[in-house]
């Protein structure tokens, strides 16, 4: 089959969360050779770090377990709706500031909470923004990204 699914992960600002996951994504992507299948992006909810690129802090993490963030900040435009097949807001902020956007039943069915994939959530579907907090806080949001992007990933080889 020629089908080809496009995901994007957001966050706030694009600088923590969502190019940790799209990093983390694309790793996955690349290692079952589905590099032209599925598409991975990330944005934020807010254009306040536009055009940077990821929070060095995030960055470091990600290297430490050999992931590379690649991505600039971007602001998720209304329009994304129409390009992307599934949409992982990382927390239930984000997710209401996109359904604002869009209120279309075809929207909503693109758009999840990211921890609805992860399968010890406990009923906690927000990954916490670590920006204001210590390194743990980094690290805590990697062990997130990281056990829930292989669920992720299953979903979506359903769907191709």
């Amino acid at each position: 089959m020629n089908k080809t699914l496009s995901v994007c992960f957001v966050c706030h600002g694009n600088i923590c969360r969502s190019p940790l996951a799209q990093g983390i994504m694309e790793s996955l992507v690349r290692q079952e050779g589905l590099e032209k299948k599925i598409l991975v992006s990330s944005a934020g909810v807010s254009g306040w770090h536009a055009g940077e690129p990821p929070d060095n802090r995030m960055q470091d993490t990600a290297q430490k377990h050999g992931i590379s963030l690649n991505s600039h900040a971007q602001h998720f435009q209304v329009t994304d709706y129409n390009e992307l097949d599934l949409i992982l807001a990382m927390d239930q902020s984000n997710l209401n500031t996109l359904r604002s956007l869009k209120s279309d039943f075809e929207a909503r069915e693109k758009l999840f909470l990211f921890r609805s994939f992860d399968l010890q959530n406990d009923g906690n579907l927000d990954v916490p923004d670590p920006y204001y907090g210590g390194d743990q806080g980094f690290e805590l949001v990697y062990e997130m990204v990281a056990r829930t992007c292989p669920n992720i990933l299953e979903h979506l080889k359903t769907k191709l």
